[in-house]
């Protein structure tokens, strides 16, 4: 199905959006659309939501699987018109967002879905589940000049931390932090401070009245909580090489970075057990 507005998507959104879990992609370019589309199939979500501008063409294999929404990602609040429709239009149903070039791993994705890691999320009386974003880049940027390569993926293996989250009477808030690494991290000089966090609550429930802001975080306080009171809870990764890409096509950064490798940098295998290894993620009470 194709929709040529996120209007009408929304107007039938009580249909398209009926059961989740839903993952709805953005698609910014043409960068590795296919791989996000095809990973994100076999995690398990109920339903994929594509939405692209209206000249993007997917292969025909791919488009007959997903929901298409002609919208143009790069415009003003892009990302909260689409998310912030889609909780209004299917209050109640999990939802997950990423953009093109990002990849979801959770704890034991190999052999256990989206849908059996948010059931036990929801026995925790959780409703929502912490993701980091962890960047991926190209080890080879003569090769690979545009920063991404499926085969060359390479991730820092240190190099992360967490600072307090203040509110606006510069107190710590409960149960929040803002987490740092990574790429963002790094070449910092080239990021603007408020995008230079990795923390995303990616993976939530919809409500009425929930609204998701630019900077990644929930209007209701509970939802950028990173765990109950209790205890710790399960987080995931979304491995993404947006930010790489974003260096390396910026004016501004790209001829100062001829290299994104450094001596805490490893490849990446594409395996939970390796984000697990390296503190990037955990289950949590989930064996």
């Amino acid at each position: 199905m194709r929709y040529p507005d996120l209007r009408s998507f929304l107007a039938a959104g009580r249909t398209e959006l009926a059961k989740g879990p839903i993952c709805l992609i953005l698609i910014e370019d043409e960068v590795e659309v296919d791989s996000t589309i095809r990973h994100h199939l076999a995690a398990g979500f109920r339903k994929l939501v594509v939405f692209a501008a209206p000249d993007l063409r997917l292969p025909d294999d791919t488009a007959a699987k997903v929901t298409r929404v002609d919208h143009d990602m790069l415009g003003d609040s892009a990302l909260e018109a689409v998310v912030n429709g889609c909780i209004t239009a299917a209050p109640g149903v999990w939802m997950y967002y990423c953009y093109n070039a990002e990849y979801l791993f959770h704890p034991f994705s190999e052999h256990r879905t989206v849908g059996e890691m948010i059931a036990f999320n929801v026995e925790e009386r959780r409703d929502t589940i912490l993701t980091y974003v962890v960047d991926l880049y190209a080890g080879d940027l003569w090769k690979h000049p545009n920063a991404v390569s499926i085969e060359d993926a390479h991730l820092d293996k240190s190099g992360y931390y967490a600072l307090a989250r203040m509110d606006r009477a510069n107190q710590p808030m409960e149960r929040q932090l803002d987490f740092f690494g990574g790429l963002r991290w790094r070449f910092e000089e080239h990021i603007p401070a408020p995008r230079r966090k990795i923390d995303r609550v990616a993976l939530f429930k919809a409500k009425p009245g929930l609204k998701l802001r630019a900077d990644h975080t929930f209007s209701d306080p509970e939802y950028n909580t990173y765990s109950c009171p209790w205890h710790h809870n399960l987080t995931a990764a979304i491995c993404s090489f947006r930010t790489a890409k974003a260096l390396k096509r910026n004016p501004g950064s790209t001829f100062d970075i001829q290299t994104f490798k450094w001596h805490n940098s490893a490849p990446f295998d594409w395996h939970s057990q390796q984000l697990l290894d390296l503190g990037l993620m955990e289950p949590g009470q989930w064996f």
